[in-house]
């Protein structure tokens, strides 16, 4: 029978993990008889007890869970590629520690596969979350759907399972400062979408901070699009044009209309534009040049500090 393998990246999440694995186990009856399923938990640097708990589920079940611990904080999207790199099962999917992302959901993705989609994603139509977080993450996603890949789902997704094979594609790449879901999405693969509801956090505090939305947003665009750079050339051309525009229209008043301008306010009003443009573009060119020295660097996406599983027992990488 096929082998699932489900990766669960883990931050602060020692209060989630007694809650979240039984009903990950009270899920297994929902899926073929005699399916495998490998459950691989990464924990991201946590600074709780999340580590000592996720010891205590793999001694009670060793041989179906993989117990990751990264050397330091590296990011949910680095967290999650560690798991994928370590997974074996013939389909993979994402989850969340906190139960926001349905379980439930994980054999209807599954049963998709078998029908030969090779990535089946659990769309979010709705969130039970405030209405400014609402806003904010529907105005990225259609950022997104109009700018970066016109084949994302609306909403987004965040509960996902992907085929070996783009298992490998993904592994291959090796990318460096990507946004996961985003780079399946570019791999292009025909998908089918579940729809549902992300669940309100019922146990603990997000480590999804403001810094680490920023850097997810910025590295959707600087990732997957040129048009930053594109708009910089766009407006370098209007202001040369509107410059030169302005230049006539003083002569003009100097010559025919004998209107003096004054020069102390337009002046300004113009150098601090021209210096605010001139600020903001070697910053968007900064941003470009340092995922390029990072990719030449090729520094790991993670650095494993101990891996427990039943072939390995407790190895310190």
């Amino acid at each position: 029978m096929p082998k699932i393998s489900i990766i669960t990246p883990c931050y602060f999440n020692g209060d989630n993990i007694p809650v979240t694995f039984p009903v990950l186990l009270e899920n297994e009856k929902n899926f073929p008889v005699g399916t495998q399923i490998e459950y691989i938990f990464v924990d991201d640097g946590s600074k709780d007890n999340t580590f000592e708990q996720l010891k205590k589920v793999q001694k009670a079940y060793p041989d179906k869970v993989k117990v990751i611990k990264l050397s330091r904080n590296f990011g949910a999207n680095n967290a999650s590629y560690a798991g994928i790199c370590n997974a074996t099962g013939d389909c993979c999917v994402i989850l969340s520690a906190d139960l926001q992302d349905p379980p439930e959901l994980i054999p209807q993705l599954y049963s998709h596969w078998q029908k030969g989609y090779k990535l089946v994603l659990a769309q979010k139509t709705n969130r039970e979350d405030s209405f400014i977080t609402k806003m904010f993450s529907n105005t990225y996603h259609n950022l997104v759907r109009k700018i970066i890949l016109k084949n994302s789902p609306k909403g987004g997704f965040d509960l996902w399972l992907f085929d070996r094979s783009l298992r490998d594609e993904i592994v291959k790449m090796n990318e460096k400062n990507f946004h996961l879901p985003t780079l399946f999405m570019w791999l292009g693969p025909e998908y089918v979408s579940i729809p549902y509801t992300r669940r309100k956090r019922e146990i603990g505090k997000s480590g999804w901070t403001f810094s680490k939305k920023l850097k997810t947003f910025i590295d959707s665009f600087v990732a997957f699009t040129y048009l930053p750079l594109r708009m910089i050339s766009v407006m370098g051309i209007t202001l040369g044009f509107l410059s030169i525009i302005y230049a006539i229209s003083i002569l003009i008043n100097k010559f025919y209309s004998g209107v003096q301008v004054e020069g102390w306010s337009s002046l300004m009003i113009v150098l601090l534009f021209t210096s605010s443009f001139i600020m903001i573009s070697l910053g968007i060119i900064g941003e470009y040049l340092y995922r390029t020295l990072d990719a030449a660097r090729n520094r790991p996406n993670y650095v494993i500090d101990q891996k427990i599983d039943e072939t390995l027992g407790s190895k310190n990488q």
